[in-house]
């Protein structure tokens, strides 16, 4: 059966075992069988560069590795987790990385593929931020600084944002409808899929008097772990723990 397979915000770091544990196993068996598997950015809690020596991550690099080899081509989009991924990640993986946003055509249906945080317009602050970290100023600066200066600036950048986080309407930091209907009129397509507001759903827009279908992968946690399977008969929201 042809299958492609869409998945994002696993967020894989040492305290997140089940995640880890889902991860490899997907990658071993069901994404084995794909036409190609897209990964639609936060694949890792924290990328701090391909030198990053994070315990678990090599798991995750060997088993996207073995996918490759065997001939399924693996996509990754950046996230704002993990956007300083680059071409050693690329050498020892045999992924792609891809742009964002980027179009594909999906048996047939021309499919507009984003990691979904650019949609989120209302928060002004993290859009400020995440064209600050996306200059090659800033990410050669960065990355030019020891490994353990490097994770204490991350640590203190997260700490930061989860403070915000608590005192932000839901509302600014889930997606604008206005930013899915410029960027979908904009690439010329009526079929999105995103991740990183990890709010699994699929809903319609209406645009020139058309419907467009919005696909929302979910994050991964312990109790549930949404991806996003796509045939030439549609495309289905599965949750790999059966909920």
């Amino acid at each position: 059966m042809s299958e492609t397979l869409f998945i994002a915000d696993l967020h894989i770091a040492p305290n997140r075992p089940i995640p880890l544990t889902l991860c490899l196993d997907f990658l071993a068996h069901r994404a084995q069988k794909a036409d190609a598997l897209y990964i639609l950015g936060d694949l890792f809690e924290v990328w701090l560069g391909d030198d990053d020596d994070t315990p678990t991550y090599p798991e995750v690099l060997k088993a996207l590795h073995n996918l490759t080899s065997n001939n399924v081509p693996v996509f990754v989009m950046h996230g704002n987790r993990d956007f300083l991924l680059g071409e050693d990640f690329v050498a020892a993986t045999g992924c792609q990385l891809i742009s964002d946003p980027v179009v594909i055509d999906l048996y047939g249906t021309g499919t507009l593929l984003m990691h979904g945080d650019t949609l989120c317009t209302l928060d002004v602050d993290y859009q400020a931020f995440r064209q600050q970290v996306r200059h090659p100023k800033w990410q050669a600066q960065f990355l030019a600084q020891p490994l353990a200066q490097r994770r204490i600036l991350a640590q203190q950048a997260r700490a930061e944002s989860q403070a915000k986080m608590q005192t932000t309407l839901d509302a600014i930091m889930d997606v604008a409808p206005e930013a899915v209907i410029l960027a979908l009129e904009t690439h010329g397509v009526y079929h999105l899929i995103h991740g990183h507001t990890h709010r699994p759903a699929i809903h319609q827009v209406t645009i020139n008097g058309q419907t467009a279908i919005r696909r929302v992968i979910g994050d991964w946690r312990d109790n549930s772990a949404k991806i996003i399977s796509c045939t030439p008969e549609g495309c289905q929201l599965i949750d790999l723990m059966g909920k």
